[in-house]
This record gives structure tokens, C-alpha cells and sequence, in this order.
């Protein structure tokens, strides 16, 4: 099956001051270390792993909103450009983006009518009666009324914003949307809304997601398969049933022991991973989750591991994958 988007080593990296250095003093940040990756159409892709591990910057290249130090995006098999160009404007009719902080993604000097329109006018699609058409239609199947089209984003709701920030994303009839923490701001009741409408969405148009998330209880509701990032790479990758079923690595084990349970006897014989991640300026040779591994051995400080094909389609970059279970280190 031919892959909607297609990323294969892809990397970024940015030259920065390190904190407390003078400027002159620049270092190379990796946000993200040689990531590859594929969704295929009507699909959700989750994207997980703790703040800091490259996922947003990952989204954005993605997307085309930024360019990759190396390394390639495909969307509908011809490669996506960074910059303006023509091909990059029919591109984003097709690809969208949900961010985060959905008061902060709306401008609050304009109605959420207008901005829902936005990209319609941009790309000249239809003329004013069309438009407004289109608007209404689009806040309905968000579950908004055609009232709120009028108001100003701070009279909406946090669960209504987030809202109006999909029909923003929706009106262009994308093939695919990057998710970028959608519901972490929201509160847990709004979350099941906003989770069930995108699965909704995506039966009634086969939209395709990039579910981006550091809450892997969450992921596993929506995704198809999940990719677990760390400090810039991608260390397990698979389908959602063997992921959580059998987890390969023993950051994907910690995270997954992690998640809260409910109910006599819920918690999980598993320690919780402790300790931070290193510093992204000072990467450990080797393994990268080393430092934090109860399992590590010697050839984890020595050698990087590659993200390796295992049973079932399944891939995880370490030395000794399904050995025993993971735990993170005192720090």
C-alpha cells in the first residue's frame, strides 16, 4: 500500500547558544536525529514521548513548515517543499495543522466565522455566499452552532475554541492533519469530546492524523500504530495492540507503566521511569536511553542501537529488546 506521507531520515538541527554560554560559543541542538516514518490514508499515526524528545518540531517538518537539516518528506508521492512555491500551496490545501493552545492558534481580533474562511479566501475557493456556506457546514459537523461564527474567541469556550481550531483545519477537506497536543490544555471531560470527534471524522472523511501526545493512555485510544520518540529519534515503532501488548524497549515499557489505572490491584509490578532525559547538547554515546536503563550493558554506552525490524512489522532500536522489564534509574 502506497503511503499518503512518507519521512525517511529525516533531521534537524539548529545552531544555538548553550544556556549561561557566550554567543559566540554556538552548539548543534538535535531535535530530531534521522526519523522515518509512514501514514497510510484514513490512519492515525501517534507520536509520543516525553516534552523535549523533537515531536512538535517533527510535526512542522511534516508539514513543510520548517526545512529538514537531511533527509526527506513525500506527501501523495512527490516530495514537500518547504517553501512557497506552487506545489507548496496545493499541498497545503491538503494538510493541516490542530495546534496546542487553540486561544493562542485563533486571532482575537477577529470573528471565528472569519478565520474559519480564512483559508478559503486564501486559496480563492468559492465566492462569498459559498464561503459562508462552507463555514456553516463545517461548524456543524464540529458540533458548533452558526451562531458562534459571530463571536470573538474569548466568548468561547475552551472545548468551543478547540473546536472552531478543527473547522479551521477541516474547511479545506484535508487528506491529512497534524495533531499537535490538541487536548493537553483542556479539561479531562473536554478531552473525550474532542478525541471522539476526530475519530468521528475520520469514519465519515478518512482523514489521516499525526496524533502528537505525551499521553500515551490517550494514543492508544486513537492511533493505529504509535511511534515513541526520544531525544530526537524514534526508539519503538508498531502497531498499537503489539505495542502495548508486548513493548520491545525499555523506555516504551516505563511509559507504559506509567499510566494511570484504576481499580484494587491496578498498579503495575513495573518501576516508573525516573530521572530526566540528558541534556539534547550533551547526547550519552551509545544508546541514547542508556543513562535511564535498568538493562543497560555495556555495548548500550558503546554502540547506538538501530531501529530494527522485529516480529510482526514491529521495530525498536535496542540491544536487548523483550528482555526483562524496563525500569528507570534513581536519578
Amino acid at each position: 500500500m502506497t503511503a499518503l506521507l512518507l519521512a525517511e531520515d529525516l533531521a534537524k538541527h539548529y545552531r544555538v547558544r548553550k544556556p549561561g554560554a557566550p554567543w559566540a560559543k554556538r552548539a548543534v541542538l538535535k531535535a530530531v536525529d534521522g526519523v522515518s516514518l509512514r501514514v497510510e490514508r484514513g490512519r492515525t499515526l501517534g507520536v509520543v514521548g516525553e516534552s523535549g524528545s523533537g515531536k512538535s518540531t517533527l510535526g512542522r517538518l511534516l508539514l513543510g513548515m520548517e526545512a529538514p537539516s537531511a533527509g526527506r518528506v513525500e506527501f501523495d508521492g512527490a516530495p514537500v517543499d518547504s517553501r512557497e512555491t506552487r506545489r507548496w500551496r496545493q499541498d497545503r490545501k491538503r494538510m493541516q495543522m490542530i495546534f496546542q493552545d487553540a486561544l493562542g492558534a485563533l486571532d482575537r481580533r477577529l470573528r471565528v466565522g472569519d478565520q474559519i474562511a480564512e483559508p478559503l479566501d486564501i486559496h480563492e475557493i468559492g465566492d462569498a455566499a459559498a464561503r459562508a456556506r462552507k463555514v456553516a457546514t463545517t461548524l456543524a459537523a464540529v458540533g458548533l452552532g452558526p451562531s458562534l461564527a459571530e463571536r470573538y474567541p474569548h466568548e468561547l469556550s475552551g472545548g468551543q475554541r478547540q473546536r472552531a481550531v478543527i473547522a479551521r483545519a477541516l474547511v479545506l477537506e484535508p487528506d491529512l492533519i497534524v495533531c499537535d497536543e490538541p487536548i493537553s490544555a483542556l479539561d479531562v471531560s473536554i478531552q473525550a469530546q474532542v478525541v471522539n470527534l476526530l475519530a468521528g471524522l475520520q469514519r465519515r472523511l478518512g482523514i489521516a492524523y499525526v496524533f502528537i501526545s505525551h499521553d500515551l493512555k490517550v494514543v492508544h485510544h486513537v492511533a493505529h500504530e504509535i511511534a515513541v520518540m526520544y531525544l530526537g529519534r524514534i526508539v519503538e515503532y508498531g502497531k498499537r495492540e503489539r505495542l502495548f501488548r508486548a513493548p520491545a524497549h525499555p523506555y516504551t515499557r516505563a511509559l507504559i507503566a506509567a499510566v494511570p489505572r484504576v481499580g484494587a490491584g491496578a498498579r503495575d509490578p513495573r518501576p516508573l521511569l525516573a530521572g530526566d532525559p540528558p541534556s539534547p547538547f550533551a547526547i550519552p554515546a551509545g544508546c541514547r536511553f542508556h543513562t535511564r536503563c535498568a538493562i543497560a550493558r555495556d555495548v548500550c554506552r558503546a554502540v547506538d542501537p538501530a531501529l530494527t525490524l522485529l516480529a510482526d512489522g514491529h521495530s525498536a532500536a535496542c540491544h536487548f529488546p523483550d528482555a526483562a522489564p524496563a525500569a528507570g534509574k534513581a536519578a
